[in-house]
């Protein structure tokens, strides 16, 4: 017992240390653009850039693993995440900076796959969604705690040290995941790994994809312009700031909790009405961005709605997958943190467009039109297809 709550931690571990790495551009945005003379639009689009690469690398790298042995791809590919946050904390230029982040974002994707894969191997059947809802928490824990930590630390000693302390950190989780975690588990050969894509021509799925699209996508339009936006346009401190990151960080824990549950029966019915609740609060945002203390609740208010349907998702793919392309499991048990990736490059960049033509104060404007394309999206799977 005492093994497995280790090996459970170091599990989760590797995903906090992988959301720090993700998310921590947002905390020191502004402190990045005045090192290098860049605009924050330009620094706003390392998170794009990020997320794009994170979702195009998984699933190529997923195929490439083959039948090595999973704890040594685990242990070269963390070893490549830690060089490229060494190489973050080191960039002499900003062009360095994003080669660094496109490095960390090529292994991340797959690093939480692996993950998922040993959780799984782990843990008796009864217990396996336990663990693994345990483990993607990890990146929520990294929201409420990690985020706001770094930013503190970056407005104290300066954005490298928290690159950093990533690094310093990953390397110790590393060394515990090569003592504690299982050394003979290997992926199963697939013969014809083309085969797997065929789920990608379901009608369902080509939908059903779009759903974390649209729902990170929407809030991301303004989550990554937050901390320029509470203390430019707002005028709060950082020290504030990160109070208030934490606040927000608890609201996504709080999301991936309640998505469990939501889960459970008619998941994409019941959670409908969040992301009209998310549409509303986008518009806020815009609506009464003269009036700070309004929106300040209304941010908080997507950081709980932002997650809500992770976990329906996730069991609608791998439901598709089970009857129609058994083939393809693996593939669909990807599809949530790939395609949200993808919502979060496509929030981002939209972000980072708005800012430069017309205002921070039209974020909140282009994240609804995002969250209104997802109700109809919803509506659809609800209503026109009957599995």
């Amino acid at each position: 017992m005492k093994s497995f709550k280790i090996q459970t931690l170091i599990l989760i571990s590797i995903a906090f240390m992988l959301g720090m790495s993700e998310f921590i551009i947002v905390g020191v945005l502004g402190d990045i653009a005045d090192t290098f003379h860049v605009s924050i639009a330009s620094v706003g689009l390392l998170t794009t850039i990020f997320a794009v690469i994170y979702a195009i690398s998984t699933p190529i790298l997923s195929l490439m693993v083959g039948e090595h042995r999973l704890n040594k791809v685990m242990l070269l590919i963390m070893s490549v995440f830690i060089f490229g946050n060494i190489l973050s904390a080191i960039a002499p230029n900003f062009l360095v900076l994003t080669i660094s982040r496109v490095i960390t974002a090529l292994v991340s994707g797959i690093t939480i796959s692996i993950a998922i894969t040993f959780a799984t191997y782990i843990t008796p059947k009864e217990k396996r969604a336990w663990i693994v809802s345990w483990v993607f928490s990890g990146f929520s824990i990294a929201s409420v705690f990690g985020v706001p930590t770094g930013t503190w630390l970056s407005n104290q000693v300066g954005w490298r040290v928290t690159f950093w302390i990533i690094a310093i950190l990953t390397f110790l989780v590393m060394l515990a995941f090569n003592f504690a975690l299982p050394h003979d588990l290997r992926q199963q050969k697939v013969e014809h790994f083309t085969d797997q894509f065929k789920i990608l021509k379901d009608k369902q799925i080509l939908l059903g994809i779009l759903v974390p699209v649209l729902a990170l996508g929407g809030v991301y339009v303004v989550y990554t312009y937050v901390t320029p936006m509470l203390t430019n346009s707002f005028g709060y401190s950082i020290n504030f700031v990160t109070i208030y990151l934490v606040i927000y960080g608890i609201a996504c824990l709080m999301s991936n909790q309640t998505a469990g549950r939501l889960a459970s029966r008619n998941g994409l019915q019941r959670v409908f009405k969040y992301y009209v609740i998310q549409t509303i609060a986008l518009l806020g945002v815009s609506v009464f961005y003269k009036m700070p203390v309004v929106d300040l609740v209304l941010i908080i208010i997507l950081g709980f709605t932002i997650y809500l349907a992770g976990a329906t998702t996730q069991l609608f793919y791998m439901h598709i997958a089970e009857t129609r392309y058994p083939q393809a499991l693996v593939l669909a048990s990807s599809f949530n943190p790939i395609f949200s990736n993808v919502g979060i490059a496509l929030g981002s960049f939209t972000g980072g467009l708005i800012v430069n033509s017309v205002g921070m104060p039209f974020l909140g404007l282009g994240g609804a039109i995002y969250t209104a394309i997802l109700l109809i999206v919803l509506w659809i799977l609800t209503h026109k297809f009957k599995n």
